[in-house]
């Protein structure tokens, strides 16, 4: 039996660094198999909510709690900005790390080299991870995440910094994966994958939830003061700046 993980409901979240608030508050409600965009100026707190929902940082006070349990399941990966390649091949990577959570040798080989050839990096499998270019090795930390099966995946500006064909392709992996069955939990800039991916938004603002609400709908007419002054100044040209044109 899969391993429940929705729904997920967050509570007064706070995170503070010294005397900086980084999450002020934050309140949200995740619920079944959504792709969720987490939008929000820089130093809104995006990434810092994609950490602590993963349990790389501990909440100063509030809640988290998964599927009406206070406990966070096992069933979730996460991809940063800058993927965490390890000192050996693009395979081995995968195979590792599918090791690490007992998956039989054999049964580890042929989901680590089936997940490779989805991303398409089946001819760079004995290729060092860490010489790969920026685009590769995020294709190859999306297999990575992929090959695991998990049922919850974090995406931390997965497209940043990449030309527009690699940022294409990591969408459309973002895409398959989550036709396979996996929710979505990604922050962006790039408002034109925002629109492309989301079903719903999540927008923050100095450490606080100020909307959720459906993609469609935070597009046309944003509920919160914060969100549509964001996006009047991302959207000067009514949708054509760079940031928002196709990745």
């Amino acid at each position: 039996m899969a391993e429940a993980i929705f729904p997920l409901e967050v509570k007064d979240l706070r995170v503070t660094f010294g005397e900086h608030a980084a999450l002020a508050g934050a309140n949200l409600f995740i619920d079944g198999h959504r792709r969720v965009v987490v939008l929000g100026a820089n130093g809104s707190g995006k990434s810092v909510l994609l950490r602590v929902l993963h349990g790389l940082i501990l909440p100063s006070a509030g809640s988290i709690l998964w599927a009406r349990n206070a406990s966070r399941p096992r069933s979730q990966a996460m991809v940063f900005q800058r993927p965490v390649m390890l000192r050996r091949g693009a395979l081995a990577n995968i195979a590792y790390a599918l090791a690490v959570n007992a998956v039989p040798p054999e049964e580890a080989r042929q989901r680590a080299a089936e997940s490779l050839e989805r991303v398409g990096l089946s001819h760079l499998a004995r290729r060092q991870a860490r010489v790969l270019s920026g685009g590769e090795q995020q294709r190859l930390a999306l297999a990575r995440a992929w090959a695991l099966r998990q049922r919850l995946l974090f995406l931390d500006e997965p497209t940043s910094n990449l030309d527009p064909a690699a940022a294409g392709e990591v969408e459309r992996i973002v895409a398959e994966i989550h036709a396979t069955g996996t929710a979505i939990v990604m922050t962006t800039h790039n408002l034109g994958l925002a629109r492309r991916i989301a079903d719903q938004v999540v927008f923050l603002h100095a450490g606080r939830v100020t909307e959720q609400t459906p993609a469609d709908r935070f597009f046309v007419s944003p509920a919160s003061p914060e969100a549509a002054e964001f996006l009047k100044e991302e959207l000067p040209w009514n949708g054509a700046s760079p940031r928002s044109s196709p990745a």
